[in-house]
């Protein structure tokens, strides 16, 4: 991901936060432009609890291979990891890695909430970018 594209994505990424429609109450993550509920374009910016629970998950096991080094977003010591998709306790569902929790311990309905970890960091002196996570 570019530095650019980087700092735009720091209130999603950081902050938890997407999208509420003034005319419907629509919540959406990530943020939208339009409603897709009513078609509204009065949208405006909200913060999200980070209180949810996995709906499904996945355990990864295996690691991409980069010869560089410079393209792996999960570093070597995280394999396995819990990859999981969880519904925020206002509704949106999203896509996330699931932290500090052993992964016999990852169950549909767990409670979890949102914490800020480290994501990626492209190669030595490239953009090393932060966000969010759940346990």
């Amino acid at each position: 991901m570019t530095v650019p594209k980087t700092w735009r994505r720091i209130p999603e990424l950081y902050n938890l936060q997407g999208t509420k429609c003034k005319s419907c109450s629509a919540l959406f993550f990530p943020g939208r432009e339009v409603c897709v509920k009513c078609g509204s374009i009065s949208l405006e910016p909200y913060r999200f609890q980070g209180k949810g629970r996995v709906v499904t998950f996945t355990i990864i096991r295996s690691q991409i291979s980069d010869p560089e080094g410079e393209n792996i977003d999960i570093p070597a010591r995280e394999i396995p990891y819990v990859l999981a998709i969880v519904e925020l306790a206002e509704g949106p569902m999203l896509t996330c890695q699931i932290v500090d929790t052993p992964e016999k311990d990852v169950f549909i309905g767990k409670q979890v909430d949102m914490v800020f970890r480290k994501i990626v960091e492209k190669g030595k002196r490239g953009v090393i970018q932060y966000g969010y996570k759940f346990r």
